[in-house]
Order: structure tokens, then C-alpha cells, then sequence
């Protein structure tokens, strides 16, 4: 081939590829959002969590004109989800729906690759809404009942969980020691799992907000909110502390919008921006107690605080409970 045959071949290249005669670094100052954006869920899809991350990434995408996806990776009761993120390159690119107990409750079982502080924060989301609900063939309908019936049969209850250290867990043994009575935990692989196995019978009780469909259905008997208010779709259904009981831990586990550490300031600005509008709207705030949570803007350095303060409380609690690291 001739040199001008080669010359008629490489300006059609630069007209229809002009980026790819851009330096890398010229190529990555591209503004953000420019590509589409990872949202890490650290759960297994049809829980809480994930309809709340699927939710959110929704409406972010809509208010920031950006393309997001949800990316489900449960295992190890979030961490390998959170791991994930941890280690991600801070472009802005991947980001964690952050499961406060991630923070507040494993760092006491095992050791870990990452802490809050392996992450910038956007702000704090929602509380969560635990929901206890019994078999339909259990002979209790109150928390009252429920309580005498366990006592009379120690140990021969079972209650079902998301995972060892989820907050179905520690609701659950939480309960237990603070009225005097014993059950067996059955863990599963995600609040789906669980609630499945409550319907079918297999298991006792439950204290999941993932239970609230089957609520609904009338295919469990709901007891109590583990809230300070009742839940807004099962109105009839009352608080713990009206029912008559108390338990010392966390009403609410909530989840914050997290980026790897590093992510540039300009980024994590916009979403926490792109996230306080999204929880201001009325449909998103709807949308999200059908998902079992509150909408509860926090901003980074409220969500922090209140993080150190949950892992303090754990740290006093869990080993009560009996759940110790490995």
C-alpha cells in the first residue's frame, strides 16, 4: 500500500473515534456520571434491602441523569458485598448500599478488610421496620401469649433470620434474654428464605420486615413492630413497647449510601444532593415502607455518628446474647 493510501485510511478513523486520540488522562476527566454506575447490594435479591436499593437506584439515576444498576452480592452477612466495594477503584463508578450493621455489628465477630473509614459517605437513607410474625397454626395472638406459651415449652421454638449476626438475629436473642426465654435460631441465606420457611411452617417466628407481605396475605400472625411507631401499612399491628415489652438494642438498622475512600469530593457532593432530594419526594417515601423502612435522610457525618454509637451498643450487647466472634 502506497503512503497516501495510508493517509486516506487514518483520517476517517480520527473523524468517526476522536476520543481514542485523547490521552487516558484526558479520557478520564470526562464528567461525572458519564458511564453507568454500580450500586453494590450486599444482599440476595427480593428482601428489604435489595427492593430498597433497587429503589433508590432508580430515582438517583432519574435526578442525577444518570444510568444505574443493581449489582447483588450477598454472603458473610454483607461482607462480601462490602468487601467489594472497599476495595473498588474510587471513580465514582461503584458504589455499596451500606447495611449499618456491616459497621456496627461484625467488626465484634470477625476481622475484617475494611471499616467505615474505608469509605466516603453520601448520607444516611432509611430505618428499618422488624416486623414479628408467628406461624398461622401457633396459639398465640399477642406478644403476651407468646411470651407464656415459650416459657412453657423452653427451647422448642425457633425463629428464622437473614444470616448469623443479621438483625433478625439479634432481635431474636435479644428477646429471648430479656424475658427469660429460650429458642433455637435458624439461619438462612437472605430474609426471602426465611419468610418462605415461616409460611411453610417450618419455623416458628420471624422478626423481619421482609415478613410484612405475608402480613398482608393473611398467611402469618403478625405480633409486634420492633419501632418506635407503628409500622404504616400494618396499622392495627402494635409497637413492642406497646404490647408490653422492652428489649435493649437498636429499634432501627439502618443503611447509608457508601463510595470506596478516595472517591472524588465533587462526586460524593452530588450524591449526597442527588440522595436528599430523592428522600424529600412523597412517592419515594411511599415507596420505601413498602420496602419495610422509613425514609430517614442522614447527612455523612450524622450517619457516622450515629454508626460509632450503634458499634458501642453492640459491643456491650452481642456478647450478652451470646454471639461471639470466631
Amino acid at each position: 500500500m502506497t503512503r497516501p493510501d495510508r493517509s486516506r485510511l487514518l483520517v476517517p478513523l480520527a473523524l468517526f473515534a476522536p476520543s481514542l486520540l485523547l490521552p487516558a488522562a484526558a479520557r478520564a476527566q470526562a464528567p461525572w456520571p458519564s458511564q453507568p454506575i454500580r450500586l453494590v447490594v450486599p444482599f440476595p435479591p427480593g428482601g428489604s434491602s435489595d427492593i430498597l436499593g433497587r429503589l433508590i437506584a432508580e430515582h438517583l439515576g432519574k435526578t442525577l441523569n444518570a444510568n444505574f444498576f443493581v449489582d447483588n452480592k450477598p454472603g458473610g452477612t454483607t461482607q462480601i458485598g462490602t468487601d467489594f466495594v472497599a476495595a473498588a477503584p474510587p471513580d465514582g463508578q461503584t458504589l455499596l448500599l451500606g447495611a449499618a450493621s456491616s459497621f456496627t455489628v461484625l467488626p465484634h465477630l470477625r476481622k475484617l478488610h475494611y471499616s467505615i473509614d474505608s469509605f466516603e459517605c453520601a448520607g444516611g437513607i432509611a430505618d428499618y421496620i422488624a416486623v414479628m410474625a408467628v406461624r398461622k397454626t401457633l396459639p398465640v395472638k399477642s406478644v403476651k401469649e407468646f411470651i407464656a406459651y415459650a416459657k412453657e415449652n423452653p427451647g422448642k421454638l425457633s425463629f428464622g433470620s437473614a444470616g448469623e449476626a443479621s438483625a433478625g438475629h439479634v432481635y431474636g436473642l435479644t428477646l429471648a434474654r430479656d424475658t427469660g426465654t429460650k429458642f433455637l435460631h435458624v439461619p438462612f441465606r437472605g430474609s426471602a428464605a426465611a419468610v418462605n420457611a415461616l409460611v411453610a411452617g417450618e419455623i416458628d417466628f420471624i422478626i423481619d420486615g421482609a415478613v410484612t407481605p405475608m402480613v398482608k396475605a393473611d398467611r402469618v400472625e403478625p405480633l409486634c413492630v420492633m419501632y418506635r411507631k407503628r409500622h404504616p401499612d400494618l396499622p392495627k399491628v402494635p409497637t413492642l413497647h406497646e404490647a408490653g415489652f422492652d428489649i435493649s438494642t437498636s429499634k432501627g438498622a439502618g443503611w447509608g449510601l457508601l463510595a470506596p475512600k478516595g472517591t472524588p469530593a465533587s462526586v460524593m457532593d452530588k450524591l449526597s444532593e442527588g440522595l436528599e432530594k430523592v428522600l424529600q419526594q412523597k412517592s419515594v417515601q411511599d415507596a420505601l415502607i413498602r420496602a419495610n423502612s422509613i425514609a430517614s435522610w442522614q447527612t455523612p457525618e450524622q450517619f457516622r455518628q450515629a454508626t460509632a454509637a450503634d458499634y458501642k451498643m453492640n459491643g456491650e450487647l452481642l456478647p450478652s446474647i451470646g454471639i461471639r466472634g470466631s
